[in-house]
């Protein structure tokens, strides 16, 4: 007579969780309540008031430098666009302008074949369905081309004051690296963020997983030694425990793609 190996506990209440439940409970962020309030409070000693580091003058511009900044760095996007919005910096005069002219102005950028027909089509498209004037609500926004979530959420942020997260590279691998808001997509950790993030950091809480994620923990090698919250973290891949000294950090300006 064989008998069966008898199942651990762990085992057998796997198997009474449904698939679903342990999916989300996987989902679920490392950190206390307490510890995604301390991490913050330390975010916004390190930059009070941080900002986007695209160039532009009004709502209109803004959704251009974001839509040209995928796979493409803010500081080639700026070299880029300066020139550009000094001639350019409505619908109107971005039509005028032309397709041809405006590849021209952005050739120095990743796809900017493909992205100076998104900025013609979506002048367009701001001139006759919105009046010229660039839309404040996320549906309304992610109908124009060559703009998605991501975009629209930035520019609710920026140009709207609407407290919102635009998951980037940098914010998508940061969540997911250091558990606090995991998922498998931009939309998931979308979601997750709002969840946990106290509502009172909520509005800057983009920018500074950004430039956490640009200037500390960067996507090829970390630097934990660098890192305010390092702690706190609860990467799997943290090389120091020792937080960084919690000071008042000057603008900085990345190369690193958005």
């Amino acid at each position: 007579m064989t008998i069966a190996p008898k199942k651990s506990s762990t085992e057998t209440l796997k198997k009474s969780i449904p698939a679903s439940r342990r999916a989300v409970a996987s989902k679920r962020s490392a950190y206390s309540k307490a510890e995604v309030e301390e991490i913050f409070r330390r975010f916004k000693v390190q930059r009070p008031e941080p900002k986007g580091e695209l160039e532009h003058v009004n709502p209109f511009t803004l959704v251009v430098a974001v839509a040209l900044s995928a796979q493409a760095t803010d500081a080639g996007v700026n070299k880029a666009t300066r020139a550009l919005f000094a001639i350019a910096d409505t619908p109107e005069k971005m039509v005028a302008l032309g397709e041809d002219t405006v590849r021209e102005y952005i050739k120095t950028i990743g796809l900017y074949r493909n992205k100076a027909k998104n900025v013609m089509a979506l002048s367009r498209m701001l001139i006759d369905h919105f009046g010229g004037e660039v839309p404040r609500t996320r549906e309304q926004l992610m109908m124009l081309p060559g703009v998605g979530r991501k975009t629209a959420n930035v520019v609710m942020s920026m140009a709207f004051g609407e407290a919102t997260i635009a998951v980037d590279t940098h914010v998508f691998r940061i969540a997911n690296r250091i558990r606090l808001a995991p998922g498998k997509t931009p939309d998931e950790v979308e979601q997750a963020l709002l969840r946990v993030i106290p509502d009172h950091y909520l509005f800057h809480a983009h920018h500074w997983l950004i430039l956490h994620g640009r200037y500390t923990c960067k996507a090829r090698r970390p630097e934990c030694e660098r890192c305010i919250i390092a702690d706190i973290c609860k990467a799997p891949e943290k090389t120091f425990d020792i937080p960084a000294p919690l000071v008042e950090l000057p603008l900085q300006f990345s190369d690193q793609p958005a």
